[in-house]
């Protein structure tokens, strides 16, 4: 490429509009409305416990509640390595969260769902394979209230 095309190429380059790209967290960005402003209901099961503190470490825990964010939490267990004996060496927990988010009034302004799965192998002895049950349900609700968090953020420059 000649001298001459490169510096065209820059001079067209410069005449572009700016960008116009706000991070979502910035003073003024759309989530930064979001921080400290959304009441998560209260859990009443060890993964509702592990969803909400997830939830309240990404959001903040509120001051003062513009938002209220309601769910309900479904997990299945299921086993998927089973030996010629018909012994059970690994499984899978899927998950799901059905959320809302409502204004100080009641009325919901955007909700979804989450889903995922996480695994553990039950190959050890019966304590190792209810520790790693019980990791395997605190890894999936982090990752469900991830996935809320990621929605919220997207469509909060929507929110009032």
């Amino acid at each position: 490429m000649s001298s001459l095309d490169r510096r065209t190429l820059l001079l067209g380059l410069a005449a572009l509009p700016a960008c116009t790209f706000t991070p979502a967290y910035a003073p003024g960005g759309p989530a930064a409305r979001l921080q400290g402003a959304v009441r998560v209901d209260s859990p009443d099961t060890r993964n509702g416990f592990d969803l909400v503190e997830r939830l309240e470490e990404r959001l903040g825990r509120p001051g003062a509640p513009r938002y209220r964010l309601g769910y309900r939490i479904e997990t299945r267990r299921i086993g998927v390595g089973i030996t010629p004996e018909n012994a059970i060496t690994r499984y899978h927990l899927n998950g799901r969260v059905d959320w809302w988010l409502a204004d100080e009034a009641g009325t919901r302004l955007t909700e979804g769902v989450a889903e995922s799965f996480t695994a553990w192998s039950a190959t050890g002895p019966t304590v190792a394979g209810l520790a790693a049950e019980e990791d395997a349900a605190f890894r999936l609700m982090r990752i469900l209230a991830d996935q809320i968090v990621t929605r919220l953020i997207a469509v909060s420059g929507n929110l009032p």
